[in-house]
């Protein structure tokens, strides 16, 4: 259907003229594939460029490089909890066992048990009050608490 306020030659079926051309749209796809190769080709001819020149410039390594160095601390563990289980069987077996600290000086460990058992008999060791003086330079031994 025609309206009728427009001429009948603007109404034709068709393209518009001003369309791109496939002969343009090829020309520019073929180019592009074309620059493509040619920066490929350009990277790939500095990589062997570069790859000989620094492969002439290295020193070549030393036959010692072949062994093998030790792996760096800290090591990964092989059996996870086991260094914790020696730790706290070491731990335990100071806790709960007589040895000597200094023998010279006469100082022992005793299990942690006895250590409360002789501390609840005894009791905890008393410091003279603040506004209580201790004697003249004589040096005073702690008292203990004796609980009745």
């Amino acid at each position: 259907m025609a309206e009728p306020n427009v001429p009948s030659k603007t109404i034709e079926t068709g393209h518009e003229l001003s369309d791109l051309s496939p002969k343009n749209i090829a020309i520019f796809g073929v180019s592009l594939v074309v620059m493509i190769l040619i920066v490929l080709w350009v990277c790939y001819e500095l990589f062997q460029h570069y790859s000989t020149v620094s492969m002439k410039t290295e020193v070549p390594p030393s036959p010692l490089s072949y062994t093998r160095e030790p792996t760096p601390e800290p090591h990964l563990l092989v059996v996870p909890g086991q260094e914790l289980k020696a730790m706290r069987a070491a731990e335990d077996s100071s806790l709960h066992s007589y040895a000597w600290v200094d023998r010279e000086k006469g100082i022992v460990r005793i299990p942690i048990q006895r250590a409360i058992d002789i501390l609840a008999q005894r009791g905890l060791p008393s410091q003279p009050q603040s506004n209580e003086k201790p004697t003249s330079g004589a040096k005073q031994k702690p008292q203990l608490n004796q609980r009745k």
